[in-house]
């Protein structure tokens, strides 16, 4: 048997090493999409989170120029309820709570942004593959 003659429809060795080089270069075409389809999910994340400091910012800062002097003088009522300080102090302490809280969920979201885990892992069991072949 080993002295057959080669046919027509036998892979060669130039044949074979094209075969390798195209399902390679596939295979890192395939690695580099899912690591992009990945950082879009945490950059979606991320902007969720971006958003939500935008937020707290914005309701800081209208929260304390337009709604904190009505809520102010309602506390105060005319003089008869507290006094005019007092009665801003408080109405700037509920916004700093607002604030506090808008900025602790932005933190959460954030928080959950990162790499793309599973093409790295994918990409560095793809090269112990190719290191072992």
């Amino acid at each position: 048997m080993a002295n057959e003659p080669v046919q027509d429809t036998d892979p060669t060795i130039g044949r074979l090493v094209s075969d390798a080089s195209r399902d390679v270069s596939s295979l890192i075409r395939n690695e580099i999409r899912l690591a992009r389809s990945e950082v879009q999910v945490s950059v979606k994340a991320g902007g969720i989170g971006i958003a939500m400091f935008a937020a707290a910012a914005f309701f800081t800062l209208m929260g304390l120029i337009m709604l904190s002097v009505a809520f102010a003088y309602f506390i105060n009522w005319n003089g008869e309820g507290l006094a005019l300080q007092w009665a801003f102090l408080i109405v700037f302490g509920a916004y700093l709570l607002i604030a506090a809280l808008l900025g602790f969920i932005g933190v959460r979201k954030v928080k959950k942004v990162r790499g793309p885990e599973k093409a790295i892992a994918q990409a560095n069991e793809a090269k112990q593959i190719l290191k072992r072949g």
